[in-house]
């Protein structure tokens, strides 16, 4: 079964931390690893300082066994083709090749739209779920919530 969260807020950087709100919220649902949960906020994070206009943007949070997907957008088609490193930022590309199991950049009819995945800790590379997990001592399981 599928998980959707959808957030609709504006673009402005104040409205951001909903998004790590929403996203820490599921991953707690979910057992997400502490490291998992941090490059999923990474990545969207990453995504959402592309946009710091007037205007919305949505984010389209799911889950399924091992795997959790965020869909953002609607960007402008040519800030997409734009996202090479500027004034000693990090690339974007670069970024979400480090956190992100997947990304792809996709065009849809209100704008471009990017779509990330992390494969999680109960998605082994054969796709079935393990038990093993990073150890946390504070959680004693490595996981974000109990």
């Amino acid at each position: 079964m599928t998980e959707e969260i959808r957030l609709v807020i504006p673009a402005e950087e104040d409205f951001r931390p909903i998004v790590h709100l929403v996203t820490g919220g599921l991953a707690s649902r979910l057992d997400v690893t502490y490291d998992d949960l941090e490059d999923i906020q990474v990545a969207v994070e990453a995504v959402l300082a592309l946009r710091e206009d007037e205007g919305d943007v949505t984010v389209v949070l799911s889950a399924e066994p091992g795997i959790v997907r965020a869909e953002i957008g609607p960007f402008e088609p040519e800030v997409l083709h734009a996202i090479d490193a500027r004034d000693g930022d990090l690339d974007l590309e670069r970024v979400l090749e480090t956190v992100c199991d997947t990304h792809e950049f996709e065009s849809r009819d209100d704008g471009a739209w990017i779509e990330l995945t992390k494969q999680t800790w109960a998605g082994s590379a054969g796709g079935e779920a393990t038990d093993a997990r990073p150890e946390d001592p504070a959680s004693g399981d490595g996981t974000v919530g109990a």
